[in-house]
């Protein structure tokens, strides 16, 4: 008996963002365990929707259902009835939808990716079928939406009615223990993987010419966590003593787009900036090579896969000891770790590395064979293989023994 799963997250590719890339990573290893696997994807801010009953166009509520990659993808939209409409009304709509998935398919196990919004919809509808149901954090979830009074009962409700709980990184583990103590005995932590690229193979990205000196790079979505801040800072002091590029591939979160040109606008750094604005991830990807230093100077963040693709390329690394980054890098062994929020401190280390160019060689390979060895997709596959086999052998699953289960998800 093949068993049936329904992952529900707020993206998938083409969508952009590192939760979509983790789910579709996932999904292909799940579809190699034995598993049917399904997708609902839905978004949880409800801007657009908002804006479009308030220019008076309205819809039903929607699903559009294709295969991508042996993949059965769900695309949840949310009815447009009034411009008065408030979150309940979408997100009822929205549960209403998953509900109607589950009848048609039967589904065996959910799991839902985000914890607030996604993991409530998901877990209600797993408490009220009789399913098991798992619940992954990937960050933002439990670094911001837990200080909304609003989110706070809901985050807690669905840690505490889980079976089981994944982590990125044992920060946000044991934020949420603290948070509900129950889960102790139900949820575990494990990176993120990421599959070897060959950067060779990649076009030459559009802005390489502008590109001067020492290049210290960048790149993901940028907004309040990333500490860009302080790389601005940085790069703003070393900039009166070396010929360097600041590179930010990536474009800043709509929502802060005038504190960031404010920012930029105060750095002073001019033409030594370049920001490439949106690109797709393989143009991202193409400019690694063309970074001599890559910059991660979080204030929290999960475990980001743009750190992975940057130890891929073998770059020179300078971090936080935030969540994943500081359990996964080793100072001076693979990268050089500074506090968090410290301009200071962060240009003391990219100083460093754009005067020692044998020591930033060094470093680059270190993170490359560590990314190649501890966070290969064979690891992180055997990590979901134990949670899913934890959790299918404690519940009944029609037409099947636990020692079939077992099968399934060895």
């Amino acid at each position: 008996m093949t068993l049936r799963i329904c992952m529900t997250t707020l993206e998938f590719p083409p969508d952009v963002g590192g939760v979509g890339e983790s789910v579709f990573r996932i999904s292909q290893m799940l579809i190699s365990l034995g598993f049917d696997v399904h997708v609902a994807v839905f978004r949880a801010v409800f801007r657009d929707e908002k804006s479009e009953a308030e220019a008076g166009l309205f819809r039903r509520s929607s699903c559009q259902t294709s295969t991508v990659n042996g993949v059965t993808v769900h695309r949840l939209k949310a009815a447009v009835r009034s411009p008065m409409a408030k979150e309940q009304d979408y997100l009822c709509d929205l549960y209403d939808q998953l509900a109607a998935l589950h009848t048609q398919y039967r589904f065996d196990l959910l799991h839902a990716f985000f914890i607030n919004e996604m993991g409530f919809l998901t877990t209600l509808l797993a408490q009220e079928n009789d399913l098991p149901v798992i619940n992954s954090i990937r960050g933002a979830d439990l670094q911001k939406h837990l200080f909304s009074p609003q989110q706070l009962s809901q985050i807690s409700w669905t840690l505490a009615n889980s079976d089981w709980v994944t982590f990125v990184s044992q920060d946000l583990m044991h934020r949420a223990r603290v948070l509900v103590p129950s889960i102790r005995t139900k949820s575990s932590a494990f990176w993120n993987s990421i599959t070897p690229i060959d950067f060779e193979t990649l076009p030459q990205p559009a802005l390489v010419e502008r590109l001067r000196g020492t290049v210290i790079g960048s790149s993901g979505n940028f907004r309040d966590k990333k500490g860009l801040e302080y790389l601005l800072d940085a790069c703003k002091l070393l900039n009166a003593q070396a010929d360097i590029t600041l590179l930010l591939v990536g474009d800043f979160v709509e929502k802060e787009r005038v504190y960031w040109e404010q920012e930029v606008a105060a750095s002073g750094l001019g033409d030594c900036l370049v920001i490439t604005g949106k690109v797709s991830r393989t143009e991202a990807l193409a400019y690694l090579p063309h970074m001599d230093i890559f910059a991660i100077p979080s204030i929290h963040d999960g475990c980001p896969n743009t750190l992975l693709e940057a130890m891929l390329a073998a770059r020179a690394i300078v971090g936080t000891p935030v969540d994943a980054i500081g359990e996964i890098l080793d100072h001076e062994e693979d990268a050089l770790l500074v506090p968090p929020a410290s301009s200071e401190a962060l240009a003391a280390a990219l100083s460093c590395l754009v005067d020692a160019p044998d020591f930033r060689h060094r470093l680059g390979l270190a993170a490359r064979q560590k990314v190649l060895q501890a966070l290969a997709p064979g690891v992180e596959q055997q990590n979901w293989q134990k949670v899913y086999q934890m959790v299918l052998s404690r519940w009944p699953v029609a037409g099947s023994e636990p020692s079939q289960l077992t099968a399934v998800a060895s």
